[in-house]
C-alpha cells in the first residue's frame, strides 16, 4: 500500500507542478480564459454583478491559482503538512473538474486552458485528466498516513516557500518582459499571412440548407432539391450541420488590420518588402511615461534608416491623438480587434520587428531600450 500511495503522490505532485509552470510562463493566457468564464456566467445570469467583479480581479486570481498548483505539488512531493496539502489539492481538483465539466457539457467555451497554450487539450481530454487526478487525490487523502516527509528538518517548508516565491516572481517577470517560452501563433519566426490561410488538408463542414415557406398561414420546411411552387411565400432559411469537418480553422483567424476608412489593410501592411515595425498598444489608458522615451528613440532610428513604424491599436481615436497630434510622430495607425491583440501582444505595449509578414523579433515595453533599428 505504501508503494501505491507514493506512486500516486509522485504522479499528482509532478503533474500539478508541470501544469502550474506551463501556465506560469504566460499567466495572461489563464487570465483571459478566466475572463471568458466570468463573461459567459454573467451573460447567463449567474450572479452577474459578482462575476463582473471577479472579471476585474482575473489576473490576481490567475496568479494565486497558478502559484497554488506549483506550491501544493512541491508540498506533496516533499511531504510537508500532508493532511493540509491533501485537502487543498482535493478542493483545487474539485474546482478544476467543475470548470472542465462545464466546458465539456455546456459547449459555451471551447477549451479550459488547463495546460496553457503550449499543450492544447480537447474538453474530453481535460475532463478525463481531472477525473483521474480526483481519484488519485481521494486515494491519497484516504491513505495519507503512508506519506512521510523526505526531510526531518525545515527543508520541506523552505522548498514550499521557494516554490511560492519563485512561481510568483516568474509570473510577474513574464508579464513585464513577455513569455519566456512563446507558444502563441505570433511567436518569432512565424509568417502571419501564411497562418491566416486555411490549412492545406482542411475538411470543410458539410452544411445543408432548409428553407421555410408559408402558405395559407401554415409554415413548412423544404430542402434545396424540393422547393415549393410560387404560391408559397419565402419566410426564412436555416443551416443544418450534416457532417463536422476537421482542421478547417486557420491558426490565426481574427487578425485584421483596418485603416481609417474601415478597409481591410492586412495584406498591404504585412506585404511590405522593407523591414518595418509594428507597435501594438491595446489602449491608451495606461501611463505612456514608461515607454515614451524609448519609443521616441526607436522612431528616430527608424526615420534615419527609412524604416516605417506602424501603430496597431483597438483605441484608434486616442492613439491618433497621442502619436500624430500631441507628439507629431506622423505614423500610420490601424485598428485591430482587442481579442486578436491579446494573443499577438501579451504586454501593453509590444513592438514587433517585421520582415514582410514574418515576425523577426518581439519586445515588451520594458525592453524597448534594447531595440536597435536595422
Amino acid at each position: 500500500m505504501k508503494v501505491l500511495v507514493n506512486i500516486a503522490r509522485i504522479l499528482v505532485g509532478a503533474l500539478f507542478i508541470f501544469s502550474g509552470l506551463v501556465k506560469a510562463i504566460d499567466p495572461l493566457g489563464l487570465t483571459y480564459k478566466m475572463q471568458e468564464f466570468f463573461e459567459v456566467w454573467a451573460r447567463e445570469g449567474y450572479l452577474p454583478s459578482f462575476m463582473n467583479m471577479l472579471y476585474d480581479f482575473s489576473f490576481g486570481l490567475s496568479v494565486i491559482m497558478i502559484t497554488l498548483e506549483v506550491a501544493l505539488g512541491v508540498a506533496l512531493l516533499v511531504g510537508w503538512r500532508k493532511k493540509l496539502t491533501a485537502v487543498l489539492l482535493f478542493l483545487l481538483i474539485l474546482f478544476f473538474t467543475f470548470l472542465t465539466s462545464y466546458v465539456l457539457f455546456s459547449g459555451k467555451i471551447a477549451t479550459c486552458g488547463c495546460f496553457g497554450d503550449c499543450i492544447p487539450l480537447t474538453p474530453v481530454q481535460t475532463f478525463t485528466k481531472d477525473i483521474a487526478l480526483l481519484m488519485l487525490i481521494i486515494f491519497i487523502l484516504w491513505k495519507q498516513k503512508y506519506i512521510q516527509p523526505l526531510f526531518d528538518n525545515m527543508l520541506p517548508l523552505i522548498l514550499v516557500v521557494l516554490a511560492l516565491v519563485g512561481t510568483t516572481w516568474l509570473q510577474f517577470h513574464v508579464v513585464k518582459h513577455l513569455p519566456v517560452v512563446d507558444c502563441l501563433p505570433f511567436k518569432k519566426g512565424n509568417d502571419i499571412l501564411q497562418l491566416r490561410k486555411m490549412p492545406a488538408n482542411a475538411i470543410q463542414d458539410k452544411i445543408d440548407y432548409i428553407f421555410i415557406y408559408e402558405k395559407d398561414g401554415k409554415k413548412q420546411e423544404f430542402n434545396m432539391t424540393k422547393l415549393p411552387d410560387s404560391t408559397w411565400k419565402y419566410v426564412d432559411r436555416k443551416e443544418v450541420l450534416i457532417a463536422k469537418g476537421s482542421n478547417n480553422v486557420p491558426v490565426i483567424k481574427d487578425f485584421i488590420l483596418t485603416d481609417s476608412s474601415g478597409t481591410d489593410a492586412t495584406e498591404n501592411v504585412l506585404g511590405t518588402d522593407k523591414p518595418y515595425y509594428l507597435f501594438f498598444i491595446k489602449d491608451m489608458t495606461e501611463k505612456t511615461s514608461k515607454w515614451s522615451e524609448s519609443f521616441t528613440n526607436i522612431w528616430q532610428q527608424a526615420n534615419a534608416k527609412q524604416r516605417q513604424v506602424i501603430i496597431i491599436t483597438s483605441d484608434t481615436e486616442n492613439a491618433n491623438k497621442y502619436f500624430n497630434i500631441t507628439n507629431n510622430y506622423n505614423v500610420p495607425v490601424y485598428t485591430c480587434d482587442v481579442t486578436a491583440m491579446k494573443t499577438a501582444a501579451r504586454a501593453n505595449p509590444t513592438l514587433f520587428e517585421m520582415k514582410g509578414a514574418v515576425i523577426v523579433n518581439k519586445f515588451s515595453w520594458a525592453d524597448l531600450n534594447k531595440v536597435a533599428v536595422k
